[in-house]
């Protein structure tokens, strides 16, 4: 599994115009090749009438997957334009389909990589570019008295709190890196001068924001 990666939060759509030609961008976070494919042809149905539908997707992972088609422009100026903005921002588990509308003025060759690649941009923007940080669930059950040493000690190392539950003990659920797993446990021990009981749970994804802060 991979530690991290990026990719987009949700799906987005935004338009732009270069010489009355109208571009399209819709970006959506997908999983599978299938359902990059299920959202291209949506998308190909909604705009039937649209002189062109481009499309690319990326999928990390094992094993990549990565396509592209220029749907009836020519070779090399649309759909590979696309995926590099993929690539180039580092993203995967995405499709980006962009449909053009012609205005009447010809842009040539390069004018439409500059169109291809501006609208792919403005779509990844707007569906909110994320990072997915692989983290270890760790589970403290400790008692009230080293609860403020133990919570001041988590904020201090900006560790993100998923529950805290109040019992006879408390009880704190934390996201931490897997890399940082043993030796957070470690700390917890002589934080709580070995009170607590600790517990490794699953593996699991969580979502941080361009800033960092992970979104419960």
């Amino acid at each position: 599994m991979q530690k991290e990666y990026k990719t987009v939060l949700n799906f987005a759509s935004v338009e732009y115009e270069e010489k009355k030609s109208r571009f399209i961008a819709s970006v959506m976070p997908v999983s599978r090749e299938e359902e990059a494919l299920d959202f291209i042809n949506g998308l190909r149905s909604r705009y039937w009438d649209a002189t062109h539908n481009v499309f690319a997707y990326y999928i990390g992972g094992n094993s990549v997957t990565q396509r592209f088609s220029d749907d009836g422009e020519p070779s090399g100026t649309a759909g590979m334009p696309v995926l590099e903005v993929i690539k180039r921002m580092g993203l995967q588990d995405l499709a980006v389909v962009v449909t053009r509308y012609f205005g009447g003025t010809l842009l040539g060759a390069a004018g439409l990589i500059r169109a291809y690649s501006k609208s792919a941009s403005l779509g990844v923007e707007a569906a909110c570019i994320i990072k997915r940080r692989l983290c270890t669930e760790i589970g403290i059950m400790v008692e009230y008295n080293f609860f403020g040493k133990l919570q001041n000690f988590l904020m201090s190392r900006e560790y993100t709190i998923k529950s805290v539950i109040y019992g006879q003990d408390v009880e704190i659920i934390v996201f931490v890196p897997v890399d940082d797993a043993e030796a957070f446990s470690e700390q917890v021990v002589e934080t709580t001068n070995a009170r607590a009981l600790i517990d490794q749970g699953e593996k699991t994804y969580v979502t941080l924001d361009q800033n960092g802060k992970i979104l419960l």
